[in-house]
């Protein structure tokens, strides 16, 4: 019984992780505050940019850190235990539980726009209990699945655009030349704002690094998994999107969370758009099913060095962290119960993107304290890649602090709680070794 993932299944995590909720719901809240389609699809190719240049910069921290838990394990190591558990606290409360629900909650939307009598609430939840019984088990089934279920979303989308732009009955025409106000959007506040939906929906480019210690020789694959995984998925978000907007009016985008079965009618009629909901909504399992392999393994990681959390390290017979697994679903079922679809997008947006920038700007930090660590891979064209990265990291913080005030400071709040949550903790550890 395999005690590793193969690369394959590696970036089939990847792929999965990034390719889910965002892209198949956030257009139509993008589409609220900018209309033009240049600047639509600049806002994918921005985030792909981003997302690459994160990639590249996890590939060298990784590679010279391989150990499972992605940012906690970066952190703890480049600046204090405080930074890696804070950053573990995020992952392990919002990180992935929030995406989690949010995956789950799309599936729900889309299978319930195609059959009403079923509710879309308890189709979230049905699935999520599903994948968390799955991985769970043995790592055998969880790897299998997750490249089963990769395979036919990738092959989805490359069909659907390819279907949708050559036989849709109306095509949009689309602006491919910027005029003079798409330039002036690009550097708006509003463009900054639509990019946490677009950041977000690119989410997962760095799931590799939470399994690293599961790999097959992490320091020789792990750069080339998050490189060829994040390429893939800019390559599908542009094509995707600009299949969306080619195929269906603006107007009925709008403000809409169905993207794809809005797309899916004017291309196909109703009876194709039923079917096309259908399968979306099926392809989303693989969303909740890489989330629901990747998250837990930051609890377990946690529970390694924190013994107040270490009932979150136990392994079953297969190594798999079953309870740590059974908790992250416990706190995206709470998600699920308790809030609404945009309301989670941005709050845990905001969190992972503070995340996400700290251990990007820890490669300057940890060149500077450690030269001589091994380095397997060093980040192509440094220091362009991880600069690129904090620019428009800081640059659509300090605008979503503007405009979504409530979500960005209940984030802060959680951060807030999480570092006074490390003192507790390390007060509890002292006290049981007195």
């Amino acid at each position: 019984m395999s005690l590793t993932y193969h690369p394959r299944t590696a970036t089939a995590i990847i792929i999965a992780n990034m390719i889910g909720t965002g892209v198949f719901t956030s257009l139509g809240f993008q589409l609220l505050g900018i209309e033009s389609s240049f600047v639509i699809l600049m806002l994918w190719v921005v985030g792909g940019i981003t997302a690459l240049c994160g990639a590249l910069t996890y590939a060298e921290l990784g590679a010279s850190l391989p150990r499972s838990g992605g940012e906690y394990n970066f952190l703890s190591h480049i600046y204090h235990p405080i930074a890696g558990f804070t950053s573990g606290w995020i992952s392990s409360t919002i990180g992935f539980s929030a995406p989690t629900a949010l995956a789950a909650i799309t599936f729900g939307k889309y299978l319930a726009s195609v059959f009403p009598v079923l509710s879309d609430q308890w189709l979230a939840i049905g699935i999520l209990l599903l994948m968390t019984i799955v991985h769970a088990t043995n790592r055998n089934n969880s790897g299998a699945i997750q490249q089963i279920f990769t395979l036919l979303k990738v092959a989805l989308i490359i069909v659907f655009c390819i279907v949708g732009i050559s036989f849709v009955a109306e095509p949009i025409p689309l602006k491919i030349v910027p005029s003079v106000p798409d330039i002036e959007l690009i550097f708006s506040g509003v463009f900054a704002t639509s990019l946490i939906y677009v950041n977000y929906a690119y989410n997962g480019w760095n799931a590799a690094t939470y399994i690293s210690s599961e790999l097959e020789n992490p320091q020789k694959s792990l750069p080339k998994i998050l490189i060829t995984g994040t390429a893939i998925v800019t390559l599908c978000y542009v094509a995707l999107n600009y299949t969306f907007l080619y195929t269906a009016p603006i107007d009925a985008l709008k403000g809409n969370v169905e993207i794809g079965v809005i797309s899916a009618q004017y291309i196909f009629g109703s009876t194709g758009a039923l079917i096309m909901g259908t399968v979306m909504s099926l392809l989303l399992v693989s969303t909740v099913s890489a989330m629901t392999i990747a998250g837990p393994r930051v609890l377990q990681v946690i529970g390694e060095d924190f013994s107040i959390f270490k009932l979150l390290a136990k392994t079953n017979k297969d190594g798999i962290p079953a309870r740590a697994i059974w908790f992250q679903t416990s706190l995206a079922l709470i998600f699920i119960l308790t809030s609404s679809f945009e309301s989670i997008l941005i709050f845990s947006g905001f969190a992972l993107a503070i995340n996400n920038f700290f251990a990007v700007a820890g490669i300057f930090v940890l060149r500077w304290r450690q030269p001589d660590l091994e380095r397997p891979y060093k980040t192509w064209l440094y220091p362009f890649p991880p600069l690129i990265y904090l620019s428009i990291t800081i640059w659509t913080l300090g605008y979503l602090l503007i405009n979504r005030s409530t979500e960005a400071l209940a984030s802060l709040a959680i951060i807030a709680f999480g570092v006074l949550f490390y003192f507790l903790s390390v007060k509890i550890e002292k006290n049981t070794h007195l």
